[in-house]
């Protein structure tokens, strides 16, 4: 495993790459034998720098929730990072496009929970009666990584982008709050439009054959470290929809059908 300084100035590249809007090698290019363990150690430097900046942590993000993808980049789990307060908008909001350097968006479920979650051995049912209500989200992602090195032409691995706190940005809440054991939340559909043409449709079901369990997941990857989900923590629990990328002034409307819908504009 790499070194603690070492952990530390990768930590750093990161948070310069994410302040300068530019972006770095893949980590992977420079540290070829960088471990998941070490990738989340990066992480966890990195959001220790955020705390020291001010920034409040709100809740926690699922990525890589199905099996094709975690095929895609040779993984047998997702993966997960932070949400800080400052990423969150309103549904309906005007998001200003210079926040960003290249941003893409997918339909989720986001949970919030009403009391603590903790693992290890958390299950399904554990997940939803911890859970206050479900909600319609999107997630922004972003990237301080090349997502193709400009010279090797190797794309980035798995490693790179949990370092890149699983490549999260922003997420947009919204739509109509549903109670867990209220409907079965796999079969919660998301048609996805931008500018008025319907983009991408999916099914909750994609993610683990049901949301709660990636949120399980979550608790119990926590866990190994000596934490949990605190009471009144947002988790984005993994999206069923590909990403779409963003431009200036895109509009972008995700419906739900009767469990509502979320919208945004990059402004």
């Amino acid at each position: 495993m790499l070194d603690q300084q070492t952990v530390d100035r990768l930590a750093q590249r990161l948070d310069e790459a994410e302040r300068s809007k530019s972006l770095i090698p893949a980590f992977t290019r420079e540290y070829q034998d960088l471990t998941i363990e070490d990738a989340y150690a990066i992480q966890r430097a990195w959001t220790k720098l955020q705390l020291s900046r001010g920034r409040v942590v709100k809740g926690h993000k699922i990525g890589l929730t199905s099996k094709a993808m975690q095929n895609a980049v040779g993984i047998a789990e997702p993966d997960y990072g932070v949400l800080f307060a400052d990423m969150f908008y309103p549904d309906a909001s005007a998001i200003p496009f210079d926040r960003f350097r290249a941003p893409r968006i997918e339909v989720e479920l986001a949970f919030v929970l009403k009391t603590p979650l903790k693992g290890p051995e958390c299950t399904l049912f554990d997940v939803l009666n911890a859970t206050d209500y479900v909600t319609p989200a999107l997630e922004i992602l972003e990237t301080r990584m090349h997502r193709v090195d400009p010279e090797t032409k190797a794309p980035r691995k798995v490693m790179d982008t949990i370092s890149d706190n699983a490549a999260n940005a922003a997420l947009v809440v919204g739509g109509r709050p549903i109670r867990p054991l209220d409907t079965d939340l796999r079969w919660i559909g998301a048609l996805l439009f931008r500018n008025g043409q319907i983009e991408e449709t999916g099914i909750a079901a994609g993610v683990l054959n049901h949301p709660a369990n990636g949120v399980a997941w979550l608790a119990d990857r926590l866990a190994a470290q000596g934490e949990y989900l605190e009471a009144g923590e947002v988790v984005l629990a993994g999206s069923f929809t590909r990403p779409v990328e963003i431009a200036r002034g895109d509009t972008f409307h995700a419906d739900y059908g009767r469990f509502g819908s979320v919208s945004c504009q990059f402004v």
